[in-house]
Parts: structure tokens; sequence; C-alpha cells
């Protein structure tokens, strides 16, 4: 499948089958989120790759009880180690770079007939304590991972002429 179909087909998927992900896709997705670009190439990112039923059964209740959360085969938590800003423009590294890192494994996942979704609600010294992550460590995102039990839904999208102008702002 070309990029552009991938990104096409990508969804926020909250229903999962009860069907495990293969350990060579799951590497798979990993291989992906390795090759993502990262500011100053610090490769901050860090995941904890969640299988266990209890534990994601816990992380569902960390993420606000979604119940499609518990449900997924596979919960990541996407963590940063660093606490760098970019020099100039004093965006933090962490939630660009592993947001980087998250988009690849959704497309990856996409590519290989996975579904994902992007869990921003959550709360993450319940997450920390669950996991047993550092203090120092960020916890930028979750993400499920899962083959998919409902209907993509294609959400409805600004046009290009919305979004992009040439030049200057002229919104």
């Amino acid at each position: 499948m070309d990029i552009l179909e991938t990104i096409k087909q990508r969804y926020s998927c909250r229903s999962y089958q009860n069907k495990p992900i293969e350990p060579e896709k799951l590497e798979t997705l990993m291989e992906a989120a390795r090759l993502a670009p990262s500011a100053r190439n610090v490769q901050d990112w860090r995941f904890v790759i969640v299988t266990d039923a209890q534990t994601r059964r816990r992380l569902q209740h960390a993420a606000a009880d979604q119940e499609f959360v518990g449900q997924a085969p596979v919960i990541l938590a996407a963590c940063s180690c660093t606490n760098k800003r970019m020099n100039l423009c004093g965006q933090p590294y962490a939630s660009i770079n592993v947001s980087i890192a998250l988009e690849h494994i959704a497309l990856a996942a996409t590519s290989l007939g996975l579904a994902t979704c992007w869990i921003g609600s959550f709360k993450p010294q319940s997450v920390r304590k669950i996991l047993n992550i550092p203090t120092h460590i960020e916890i930028v995102e979750l993400m499920t991972i899962g083959y998919a039990a409902d209907e993509p839904k294609s959400p409805k999208r600004l046009s290009l002429d919305q979004i992009a102008c040439h030049e200057k702002w002229n919104y």
C-alpha cells in the first residue's frame, strides 16, 4: 500500500477484536518508531508495551475508564527520557519527538492491517504507578493497538485552501 493510501485509511479505532497481535508485527511497529526522526537525534522515546489483560484493565481506569482502552490487545505507554527544549523556538523535545514516533507506529500499524488510537485522556501519575515509570520520565501519550472490530470512520476534513496558504498568512 502506498503512503498516501495508508494515511487515508488510518483512523482512531475505538473497538478491538479479542485477538493478540503477532510478535513480528509488534517488532515492526517498534522498528517504525526507532526510525523516526528526533530533535538533534536524541532518540528520547521509550515505550512500555502492555499486553497483560489485568494491567490493561488498570490502564483503562487510568484513562478515564474508556472501555476500548482495556479491550485493545496492546497499550503503549509512550514516554520521553529528556526534558530538553529546542533552542530558538522553545518547543519541548518530548512531545514532538514522541508524537512523530507514535505516528510512525500508527501508519505502520495501518499498513499491517492493525488499528490504533491516540489516548490523551489519562492520569499520568496513575500510569506511572501501574507501569513503574520513574518520575524523571515524561509520559507523553498512550496508544491502543489491535485488530479493529469497528468500521473506519472518516471525519470531515477541512479543504486544502482552509489549512495552507502561500508566502504569507492570509486567513
